[in-house]
């Protein structure tokens, strides 16, 4: 009984292997990617989820497969949850396991793993920032999270070691209440230690375009205006306007 067990495993093993071959033909991917959606088990399921993990020498090719995964977890429903959420805390991207999850999860369920990961996530330096920009785009897209879920989650990516994560987040909080919004966008622009131009502009662009009150803060940003920035936009009736 435990030697058909220890087989059964090493045979799982075997098609998740070959599911995530990124040398394989995809005849033989397709195959083995078939026989764990049959399977069903939750190791399966989460052998699916590895093939997000890998990117196959044919591009047209590998954006179906993880499509077609996308879609047979989706179709799993509830039983693919566990399995999705595993993997998430362990990937380095997470753009297509979390379109399977807001197609599967609640609306509870989806805010507790997003709190998860982000706590996984602290501000700060990174090898790969990848995971936390793409649940920081999705997050600030999604339109199942308020303002209120959103903001206080997202504001502390602003001042990110890294540029990419700063501009994903000022990008993702430009969509929601301006009002709401205001004060930690300026306060990521008033920030000493940011040097990049292109996050000063954005932050700009973002406040001109949603007409955040400024409130007291209008003469700080209006100092913030030099060079290519104040020949584009300027401060008048506490609000950012081009010019």
């Amino acid at each position: 009984m435990v030697f058909g067990l220890f087989s059964k495993e090493k045979q799982l093993q075997r098609t998740i292997d070959k599911a995530t071959n990124k040398l394989a033909q995809q005849v033989d991917r397709w195959g083995a990617l078939e026989r764990l959606r049959d399977d069903g088990s939750e190791e399966a399921l989460f052998g699916l989820c590895k093939r997000f993990a890998i990117t196959s020498l044919k591009g047209v090719e590998d954006e179906q497969e993880k499509n077609w995964v996308v879609d047979v977890l989706v179709e799993k429903g509830l039983m693919s949850f566990e399995p999705v959420v595993r993997y998430m805390k362990k990937a380095e991207q997470l753009s297509f396991p979390i379109k399977v999850l807001e197609r599967i999860a609640d609306h509870d369920r989806i805010i507790k793993v997003v709190d998860e990961i982000l706590a996984s996530e602290p501000p700060g330096y990174v090898r790969m920032p990848e995971r936390r920009i793409d649940l920081i785009k999705w997050f600030c897209e999604w339109k199942g999270a308020s303002d209120d879920e959103v903001i206080p989650r997202v504001e502390p990516y602003l001042p990110d070691f890294d540029e990419n994560v700063r501009f994903t987040a000022i990008d993702g909080l430009a969509n929601r209440d301006p009002k709401k919004i205001a004060k930690p966008l300026i306060a990521a622009l008033l920030r000493p230690e940011e040097e990049s131009g292109r996050i000063r502009r954005t932050i700009f662009e973002a406040l001109e375009r949603t007409k955040a009150p400024l409130g007291g803060e209008a003469d700080k940003v209006k100092a913030m205006l030099s060079g290519p920035l104040a020949d584009d936009f300027k401060v008048e009736g506490g609000l950012v306007k081009k010019k």
